[in-house]
Parts: C-alpha cells; sequence; structure tokens
C-alpha cells in the first residue's frame, strides 16, 4: 500500500442519556499512524478530512452534532486546517503537543473563527488561565488513568467552566461511576460496541420482527405478512411512516398496509425488516449501537458492489446488520441466528467471517475501529484502492444520518 493512503473511522461521543453529540474522527496512515503523523501524512490526511466535513451540510445532516478532530503540532500550525468547517469542527489537541507561545496563540486565532477547542489527556499541572479559557472540553482517558486519577483530573479542570469528557469507558460500571464523578460527556466501546451479556427474553416487538422477516424469507402469502403487520401497531406505524417518507419519493400517500408492501416488494420488505430489527429494541439498546449496526450493514454492501449483484449486495447489507445481532440481543451469535432463517453464505459470514461474504464484512468492521493493519490487508486482497474504502465509508456514514433513526 502506498504511503499516501488515509483511512476515516469515527466513536460516538454521547451525552449522560447516550444521545450522540459528535463523533471522533480518526485517521489512520498506515500500522504505524497511531503514534506518529509524518509530514508527507498530512497533506493526505487533512484532505480527507476536509472532503469529508464540506459535505456535511448536503450529505450528513447533522443538524448540532459535531466532528472532533485529532490535531497534532503541525496540523495545528499547519494553513489546510482552516479549511474545515469552523462551526461544525472541535480541534482535540493531542497531548503530545507543545503548549508553547506559538500553539496558544494559534489555538486564540482558531477560536476566532468559530472552532471549538478540546485538550485530549492534558496534565493537572496544567494551569495557566489565559490556555484554559481557549479550552471548551477537556478529555479524560479513563482507560490510561483509573477512576481515582478520573476523579482529580475531573476535580482539577471543572473549575475552569469547561465540558469534561470521558473517553475509553467500557463497562457499565465504569459509567454509573463517571456519572457519579459528575462527567456527563462519555466516549468508548461501552456505547459503541457493549461487550455480550447473558441470554434475555426477545421482547415482543423483536419477535414481531422475526416473524415478519421469516414470512418473507418462505415466500409467504401477502395476506399473512399483512396480519403480521397488523398485530403490532408500532411496526405499521413505522412502515407507513417509511414509506411515505420524502426520501422514498412516492407521489401519493400510501394509507394501506397491503398498499405499502405491494409497492415496496418482498426484497425490499425483507432489507427494510433488517434495518427495523436494529432498532426494535430501542428502548434498551444505546442509539450509537443501533447506528454501528446500520453503518456496518450499509459499509458492507458498498464494499461489495464491483463484486456482486443486486441480490448478493443485499445480503451484504444483511450480514452487516446483523453481525452486531449478539450485542443486540444479549446472546451468542449461534443462539440469535437459530431465531431467523439465513442463506448459508450469510451465516457463515456471521460465525466464522468466512465465505464469500466475510472478507466484506471484516474490512467494514475493520474500518469502524480503525484498524490500519488489518484494513490495509484486507483492502489489498480485494484489490480496493484506499479512494474507494473512504469513499464507500464515507457514503455509508451519510446514508445512516439521512435515515434519521
Amino acid at each position: 500500500m502506498q504511503e499516501e493512503q488515509a483511512f476515516i473511522g469515527r466513536q460516538p461521543i454521547m451525552d449522560s442519556k447516550q444521545r450522540i453529540i459528535g463523533y471522533e474522527l480518526l485517521f489512520r496512515h498506515g500500522a504505524d499512524a497511531a503514534s506518529a503523523v509524518f509530514a508527507d501524512d498530512l497533506k493526505a490526511c487533512v484532505q480527507v478530512l476536509v472532503g469529508t466535513l464540506n459535505d456535511f451540510d448536503s450529505e450528513w445532516l447533522l443538524g448540532d452534532k459535531f466532528a472532533f478532530i485529532n490535531m497534532n503540532q503541525d496540523m495545528l500550525l499547519g494553513d489546510m486546517v482552516e479549511l474545515l468547517p469552523p462551526k461544525r469542527t472541535v480541534l482535540e489537541v493531542l497531548k503530545t503537543v507543545d503548549l508553547n507561545e506559538d500553539v496558544v496563540a494559534r489555538l486564540a486565532s482558531l477560536k476566532e473563527k468559530g472552532f471549538s477547542i478540546a485538550l485530549d489527556n492534558p496534565p493537572n499541572t496544567l494551569v495557566d488561565p489565559h490556555i484554559m479559557s481557549l479550552v471548551d472540553y477537556v478529555k479524560v482517558d479513563v482507560l490510561t488513568h483509573g477512576l481515582d486519577k478520573a476523579t482529580e483530573l475531573f476535580m482539577h479542570f471543572k473549575p475552569f467552566n469547561v465540558k469534561m469528557i470521558a473517553e475509553k469507558v467500557e463497562t457499565a460500571a465504569e459509567h454509573k461511576a463517571l456519572e457519579k464523578i459528575g462527567f456527563k460527556i462519555f466516549q468508548g466501546f461501552y456505547f459503541a460496541h457493549p461487550e455480550t451479556l447473558s441470554a434475555k427474553v426477545i421482547n415482543p416487538t423483536f419477535t414481531s420482527v422475526l416473524d415478519l422477516m421469516n414470512m418473507v424469507s418462505r415466500d409467504a402469502d401477502i395476506s399473512e405478512i399483512e396480519m403480521g403487520f397488523k398485530k403490532d401497531a408500532a411496526i405499521s406505524f413505522k412502515l407507513l411512516r417509511y414509506i411515505n417518507s420524502v426520501g422514498f419519493g412516492l407521489s401519493c400517500e400510501i394509507k394501506s398496509i397491503g398498499h405499502a408492501l405491494s409497492i415496496l416488494g418482498r426484497k425490499q420488505l425483507y432489507r427494510w425488516l433488517a434495518l427495523l430489527m436494529a432498532t426494535a429494541g430501542e428502548n434498551t439498546t444505546s442509539p450509537a449501537l443501533m447506528k454501528t449496526s446500520i453503518t456496518r450493514g450499509r459499509l458492507t454492501e458498498l464494499l461489495g458492489e464491483s463484486y456482486f449483484d443486486k441480490a448478493e449486495r443485499d445480503n451484504l447489507f444483511i450480514v452487516g446488520v446483523f453481525s452486531l445481532l449478539d450485542v443486540i440481543l444479549e446472546m451468542p451469535m449461534e443462539q440469535a441466528l437459530d431465531k431467523i432463517q439465513l442463506a448459508e453464505p450469510v451465516t457463515d459470514a456471521l460465525l466464522n467471517r468466512q465465505g464469500i461474504y466475510g472478507p466484506f464484512l471484516s474490512l467494514a468492521e475493520a474500518c469502524e475501529y480503525s484498524d490500519s493493519k488489518s484494513i490495509n490487508a484486507l483492502a489489498e486482497s480485494l484489490q480496493f484502492d484506499p479512494e474507494k474504502v473512504n469513499g464507500c465509508h464515507m457514503a455509508a456514514l451519510a446514508w445512516v444520518e439521512e435515515l434519521a433513526i
């Protein structure tokens, strides 16, 4: 892979009610990019970020969500950072940045232009009132520091009237402890990738979705499928809302379930139900997890565009969405798959990351985790260039934002 390659991932940043307020955008350039950004990397990385963020208004529809972007010293002092949309961008100053006179002056200039400033894991020896007057957010790495140190840092920086973010939160216990300390903004695998817990009973709404998917899968009569919808008012409402949405582009309002089903067709209905499955447990499932599931489905599908026909790409979408089914249902994947009828290649990809769909799912997961080593290897094995992988990832993120779920 060539040195100018750059890949972007993102991780949600949540408020105390687990609502997404922003995303940390992560760029990676080769296996060692996490520890250094070289001179040749700078242009490639920032160009990708500029191209991505400047599409927010037309494609992402992020509303009041922010993009948190890691900044090393060269990036802060360079000109390209000013091409980023200031009202949407939080410049996350890495702990390796020397907050010398030139850097502080640059931060003040960027602040005047409308950028927000975040400090990533600053030391509790930082007390300069001028520097802190420029700062909007302070991030604390809970995994590295532990709860005691996180408490100390919280108490040190809170009087400066900044918003404190606990990052690398990995368990429910940590989340609760951090809330007690006073943190109100969080980031970490607990929200985006919760650990699998013990099995639980599936709630009726989720059961209804599974039943409908199985009806479509076995080619049941349309009247039976319609009756399945009528048994669950929430699903019926969502179907009519979906098909009457502006994005669907119909010229007349669809008022009956039967008419909606005839307009959708079975393949599109199955795809929509798969999408709905990721949100069926929305009262207990993290919104970030729902979006991760659906984004992964779309990204897996887009990555396979040049390899598969439409029917196969629909399977790729299912593979991506269902790849977090074990986490959503809080049960082993084998047990979750017992509840739904899926094609063997889909099951093989979900259980083993193998078969014809396996590499595409693995690449989508690698993009999501910003695993540069795996991204490079998988992209090369599929004969993808970095522009294609980046383009697919950005298109997937945009598509999910437009769903407004």
